[in-house]
Formats: structure tokens, sequence, C-alpha cells
């Protein structure tokens, strides 16, 4: 199983600044999804990769700062009260996921597709913020989940949107450099992009997703649609979805004065 919560064990191991005990510390919070009724310790080592001794200090640790909560002795974790303070000071200061939020909600519910905006988390996606459609039939995920850059939509936007210098950075193969051209070709067509059927991480998802460039992150977010092949076949992406999603972008970067986020890679 990969641990998608574990942190990157390349600053660990090489940069002398990299407070391990810290980063195991942030992964034990980041192992905490919306639908979980509390974690336990063997929920969370299992999560995190890290040995359940390590995971019971850390635990003692966060529960004395606020950052979990903890019942008793047979009660599960939960985020505590200093974590909650801190996501609510994060989202308002992330600016442009309420500006989207009343337009985002329309789109899942005209096109009945999950509508949600990812962030890069490594060499993952992580998502944010989603939004149900109403009395629709589709695949849903949750804020918190996470997927793959490679094989995702919406790593191929975020891809898609770097410039050289960063894109660089990440030492990408020849896989990821094909990877990202296919992406920058859909954009400069279409304005929106679709991973290649060879390539998608799962067969049970199609989506389709448009950047963003969030200045408070300093790189590309993606809007992302998604459901179903059967609901969402590429047909439909290419002709409904697509355009409407790419136009839900164009008109929040528009409302909040952002230039797109292609026009950045110069």
């Amino acid at each position: 199983m990969t641990k998608a919560n574990t942190p990157p064990a390349s600053g660990e191991a090489t940069d002398r600044k990299f407070a391990s005990t810290l980063a195991r510390g942030l992964g034990v919070l980041r192992a905490f999804r919306a639908s979980d009724n509390g974690l336990t310790h063997a929920q969370i080592a299992e999560r995190t990769g890290l040995p359940k001794p390590t995971v019971s200090r850390l635990t003692y640790t966060l529960c004395e700062l606020g950052y979990l909560s903890h019942g008793g002795r047979n009660d599960r974790f939960r985020l505590g009260p200093a974590a909650i303070a801190l996501g609510s000071v994060a989202s308002v200061a992330v600016s442009f996921v309420d500006a989207a939020s009343e337009a985002m909600q329309q789109l899942a519910d005209e096109t009945a597709t999950l509508a949600l905006i990812a962030v890069r988390d490594g060499d993952r996606m992580m998502l944010v913020r989603t939004w149900r459609p109403a009395h629709a039939s589709t695949i849903w995920l949750e804020p918190g989940h996470r997927i793959p850059v490679m094989g995702s939509s919406s790593g191929l936007a975020v891809m898609a949107s770097f410039d050289d210098e960063k894109f660089d950075a990440l030492q990408p193969d020849t896989e990821m450099r094909n990877y990202r051209r296919d992406g920058y070709d859909q954009l400069l067509g279409q304005g929106f992009v679709i991973a290649p059927a060879k390539t998608r991480y799962a067969r049970t998802i199609n989506a389709v997703s448009v950047p963003y460039y969030a200045g408070e992150f300093g790189e590309a977010v993606a809007f992302t649609c998604g459901a179903l092949p059967d609901d969402l076949p590429d047909s439909r992406i290419l002709s409904e979805v697509g355009p409407a999603l790419r136009t839900v972008v164009n008109t929040i970067e528009h409302r909040l004065g952002r230039a797109p986020s292609l026009s950045r890679r110069g």
C-alpha cells in the first residue's frame, strides 16, 4: 500500500534544515480525512507508514498542543481546536475557493459531476474542496483524498502550467515530459485537459481539469469535474463539461484580476 500521507523522504535525507520530527507530526495531522469518525493509533500508523511507538509519542504531543483531541483510553483521536482554528485561518486566506463556490456548485448540478479543487502535494494531488450535484449518480471523493499527479487530469493541468524552471526542478523523466507536453497542447487547443487514456491511474473515473494560478501557493491548482465513465464519456467532456469548466475558471480569473495560468509559462 502506498503511504500517501508520509512526508517526502528526499528532504529528510539530504537537507540538514529539514525538521524530520516536525514533518512526522504534520504527517499525522494529514492522515485525517473529512469522513473519518476519529482514528486509532493503528490506523494512523497504517496511513503514515510510521511505527506505532513513534505515532504514540506524536499523538501525545499533538494532544498536549491542542492539535488532536482524545476522549478517553479507548476513544479515537480527532482533530483538536488548534487544528480547526488553523484550518479556518487558512480557508479565509485562500480567497479563490470562496469566490468559486457558488459557480462550482452550479456547475456540479448542471453537469451532474463532482466538481472539485485539487492542489499539488508532492507527487499527489490533494482534494481541498468538493461540490456534489443534487440528485445525481456519480463517484464521490472527499476533501483530503489524494490522487496521483501522473495519470490524473488534475495533475496534468498543473504540470502543463509549470514554467520550465519549476518543471525541471522536479527532475522529470521522459514519460513525465511527454505527459506535460500533451497537457500543454490541450490547454493551447481547447483550454482544458483530459489525461490520455493510456496514462489514467483509474479506469473508473473520467475527469476534465483547468488550471488556475493561485498566488497564495505560487503555482496553479486544478479545477476539475469528474464522474463515472458511463456518466461522463470523453465526447461529453469535449462538447459540454470541459467548455463549461473553462468558462467558470475564466470568470473567476477575471473577477479576481488573475492572469491565466498558461500566460505565466512565458
